[in-house]
C-alpha cells in the first residue's frame, strides 16, 4: 500500500524526530522545528491517522534529511517524500553519503561526487 504524504504540523514535531533519531541521522532539532512551521517538512503515513513511518525536511530546495522507519524501508516511502518534495521545487538538491546513492540514483537524480564519500543530487 502506497504511503500518504502530507505536510507535518507541530504536533507531528516529535514523530519527526523521532523517524529522523532512529536512522541515526545528525538532526538539528531547532532547524526541524523551523522548517515545520514553514511548511517543509513532509511525512508519509500508512493511512488517515495512522502513525509517521517516513520524514523528509526540505529547506528552500534541498533535501536536509529523508528518512524512513525501518519496518517500512523499501516499500516506497522515501520515494513517495522525495517526489513530494520535487512537486515544490522546479530544482531538488541534496547531499548525501554513498550508501544511499543508489537511492537518489533511481529517483533520477543526477549524481556528482564531493569528498569523503560525500555526493550532490540535482533533480529537474
Amino acid at each position: 500500500m502506497s504511503p500518504t504524504v502530507r505536510e507535518a504540523t507541530a504536533a507531528d514535531l516529535p514523530a519527526v524526530l523521532g523517524v529522523l533519531d532512529a536512522a541515526a541521522l545528525e538532526t538539528d532539532h531547532e532547524r526541524v522545528r523551523e522548517a515545520t512551521d514553514r511548511g517543509g517538512v513532509l511525512v508519509a503515513v500508512a493511512e488517515s491517522g495512522g502513525p509517521v513511518v517516513g520524514a523528509l525536511v526540505l529547506v528552500e530546495c534541498e533535501v536536509v534529511n529523508v528518512a524512513v522507519r525501518p519496518r517500512r524501508r523499501d516499500q516506497g516511502v522515501g520515494s513517495a517524500l522525495v517526489a513530494a518534495a520535487a512537486t515544490r521545487c522546479d530544482r531538488l538538491v541534496a547531499e548525501f553519503d554513498g550508501d544511499v546513492r543508489p537511492f537518489y540514483e533511481s529517483l533520477g537524480f543526477a549524481v556528482e561526487p564531493l569528498a569523503d564519500d560525500r555526493y550532490r543530487g540535482t533533480l529537474g
